[in-house]
């Protein structure tokens, strides 16, 4: 859509500067999920998942407004896989194997963003850590 209306360049959102407002739209779109869909009375593990991912949105916005890119791609994965892990600990169910797999995946998208020449070895780094961090955050309080 925001490329039809000329807000973008490309699909790929290569430059910092692109990626502005489909963060800002993300964000929005996160905040009502989080106020209309999902409240923490409800399902808890949920309501901070979205919320890891509206910090790592945000984090991601703020970083394009300064001009650092990081791996969008790494963000969602990371954070997949800490929220994964934390589910595992929090129910007490053994989820080695998943996890396993889940490695295997962040080393393949991590291979593949850099064969497709997208992002650079700090960028995919920085989208790792984007991911994880609001998430390990946000488990203290739920798990």
């Amino acid at each position: 859509m925001l490329k039809t209306i000329n807000k973008v360049n490309t699909i790929y959102l290569k430059s910092t500067k692109e990626r502005l407002i489909p963060l800002f739209i993300n964000c929005i779109i996160i905040t009502l999920i989080l106020i209309r869909v999902l409240t923490p009375n409800e399902i808890i593990e949920l309501y901070y998942f979205f919320l890891g991912i509206l910090c790592s949105t945000l984090s991601c916005f703020i970083m394009a407004i300064f001009k650092v890119k990081a791996s969008i791609h790494m963000i969602a994965a990371s954070g997949f896989f800490m929220f994964a892990v934390a589910i595992g600990i929090h129910f007490k169910i053994n989820i080695n194997g998943t996890i396993a797999l889940m490695m295997i995946i962040l080393g393949a998208i991590a291979t593949s963003r850099l064969h497709l020449k997208a992002h650079t070895n700090q960028e995919l780094i920085i989208g790792l850590f984007t991911g994880l961090f609001p998430q390990l955050v946000l488990m203290n309080y739920w798990l």
